[in-house]
């Protein structure tokens, strides 16, 4: 089962028969869908009863919530989107630093009710000076949430050896804490342009640390036109790139639909503690 972890809801009637017909000629079975953003004029239960209205009766389809995590009643829409139904969460530091004390409280709320985070991470098309609020570094803060689950996204081109090095910490704290520690997943949706995916998924893939089930596919393509033609290229070059590295067929399937379902649902990945020096 292939699984698109990262597709946005646009503008327009929902139109759920169109975006299934389009991911399967894609060969995609199933995806993860953002509501509406933050910045949209609807209120929040408007957007969360969006999202579900995208994803109703279809259970290939994830809901997930894009929450300003600063906003004065973020507590309240967490709770409100999990009663809900919604699965996960995406946020965008685009205005605010990782480790903002509203933000940070907001994480504590989604990792108590056992849901993921999506972060966008590296640089941002937005028009403003928010780089320095989505170097991966910056989410090193993300150490202090017990239990959180989350995922950065687009391998946070340009900084794709400070990801790999921020995986390697949270990686570490997951082994030395394994009842509390948070975890970090990778999501390659594009970011990097394709001169750049061999280098990335390179790095990625033979740094040497335990990433097998840890990394996502995803696409940023959107609801109302699922680019069949941009989730087949980058299935294919991501496919044939990892077939060059000797990536096992067990992890490359993995990559493309059960790494995201462990994320979805919290199943524990039991690791070797290394030796000492390692």
């Amino acid at each position: 089962m292939r699984i698109d972890g990262h597709v946005h809801i646009d503008a327009g009637a929902v139109a759920q028969k169109r975006l299934l017909d389009e991911m399967r000629k894609a060969g995609v079975d199933g995806a993860c869908l953002m509501s509406l953003p933050p910045s949209d004029a609807r209120r929040a239960s408007d957007r969360i009863g969006n999202v579900l209205s995208w994803t109703k009766g279809r259970k290939e389809l994830y809901p997930f919530f894009w929450i300003d995590p600063t906003a004065e009643d973020a507590a309240r829409q967490v709770e409100q989107a999990v009663i809900s139904g919604v699965v996960g969460f995406k946020v965008i530091c685009s205005k605010h630093a990782p480790d903002d004390p509203r933000a940070m409280a907001t994480y504590h709320a989604i990792a108590e009710r056992g849901k993921p985070i999506l972060f966008h991470s590296g640089i941002l098309w937005d028009g403003r000076p928010s780089s320095a609020f989505n170097r991966p570094a910056a989410f090193e803060c993300l150490l202090e949430v017990p239990r959180l689950r989350f995922s950065l996204a687009h391998m946070s081109w340009p900084w794709l050896d400070e990801c790999v090095a921020v995986y390697g910490k949270f990686l570490r704290a997951t082994i030395s804490q394994p009842e509390e520690a948070p975890e970090m997943f990778v999501d390659l949706t594009p970011g990097t342009p394709p001169i750049y995916r061999e280098e990335a998924l390179t790095k990625l893939f033979t740094v040497g640390y335990d990433v097998a089930d840890n990394v996502i596919f995803g696409t940023d393509t959107v609801t109302s036109g699922y680019n069949v033609r941009w989730s087949r290229e980058w299935q294919v070059q991501d496919e044939a790139i990892m077939n060059r590295l000797r990536v096992g067929s067990d992890v490359v399937a993995k990559v493309f639909g059960g790494n995201l379902l462990r994320w979805l649902d919290g199943t524990p990945k039991k690791r070797p503690a290394p030796k000492m020096g390692e």
